[in-house]
């Protein structure tokens, strides 16, 4: 059983993605990640609901212990309106410190409380809700075992040759001017594979990454194929759900931890090189590729 996020639920944030994280919860695309707005350092912001519901209980979770971040996160468990696209499963909400309780309701786009960056953070990640989806059967309190997430909304594949402009940095990551989104604000869009589909994911830097594409494509009726990006061969797809080849991403022909990948409506999407060990400076021209790691 797989659930649909209608058009409605995605347009609410500026970007989303089903593969980019190292936690298996991800694992299938069975969880999303919703960014309400391009946000970094530690900020907090108020985290719209995805859906219309009751809360039916929020409880403080250990995180993964990390230098950088509190040693807790926080679930919150809503259950969806009954005239709501999700009505009878269970939503599972991570990364907001919640200003609800149990019994609230809520309409989508209330704020649920402020996000926070908790262990569950690589430091490049931007802040988000973590949302899965659970049936009425299912133990809603395990980090795994949601429901696979289709998209009820097309996601517009942009060409990029794997060059661009830096147009900003932080300590862990440069963001270039290409591919630039043709009318922000409106549609969402991605990085297109050859062949088609849009690429989501950490390359290399988590496990694997997935191809959204329509079903009448090769990975759409759940054959395996390779993919690649400007002919270089990033891995094999399994349905939507991509395997990385073992690889390196080099920015400029110096090595650095990856491309993050997703998809965006907002104005300042573009490719994302994830880079701690790397300095790129405002302006610089980047060319990225990626090289099987037996070739280095």
């Amino acid at each position: 059983m797989a659930v649909t996020l209608p058009e409605t639920v995605l347009a609410r944030y500026e970007r989303f993605s089903l593969y980019n994280s190292p936690y298996p919860a991800h694992d299938g695309g069975c969880a999303i990640d919703l960014y309400p707005g391009t946000l970094t350092d530690g900020r907090t912001t108020a985290a719209p609901s995805p859906v219309a519901g009751t809360v039916r209980e929020t409880r403080t979770v250990r995180a993964p212990p990390k230098p950088y971040a509190p040693e807790h996160d926080h679930l919150i468990l809503l259950e969806p309106a009954d005239s709501g696209p999700l009505s009878g499963l269970t939503v599972r909400i991570l990364h907001v410190d919640p200003s609800v309780q149990a019994g609230d309701r809520v309409e989508p786009g209330d704020s649920l409380g402020r996000l926070v960056r908790a262990g569950f953070f690589a430091p490049w990640v931007d802040n988000h809700l973590h949302v899965g989806v659970r049936g009425p059967d299912q133990n809603p309190y395990r980090a795994t075992g949601s429901l696979p997430i289709e998209l009820g909304v097309s996601v517009r594949p942009l060409e990029w040759d794997g060059t661009g402009r830096v147009v900003s940095s932080g300590d862990t990551y440069a963001v270039l001017d290409a591919p630039a989104h043709p009318d922000p604000g409106t549609e969402f869009v991605g990085v297109r594979a050859d062949g088609g589909g849009v690429l989501d994911g950490g390359l290399p830097h988590y496990d694997g990454g997935g191809l959204l594409e329509p079903t009448d494509s090769p990975a759409g009726n759940g054959a395996d194929h390779v993919v690649s990006l400007n002919g270089d061969r990033l891995g094999v797809a399994d349905g939507r759900t991509i395997a990385w080849d073992d690889v390196t991403v080099t920015a400029n022909g110096e090595t650095i931890t990856g491309l993050s990948v997703f998809c965006a409506r907002d104005e300042d999407f573009g490719a994302k090189l994830i880079c701690p060990d790397r300095e790129f400076e405002r302006g610089e021209r980047v060319r990225v590729r990626v090289r099987s790691s037996g070739d280095r």
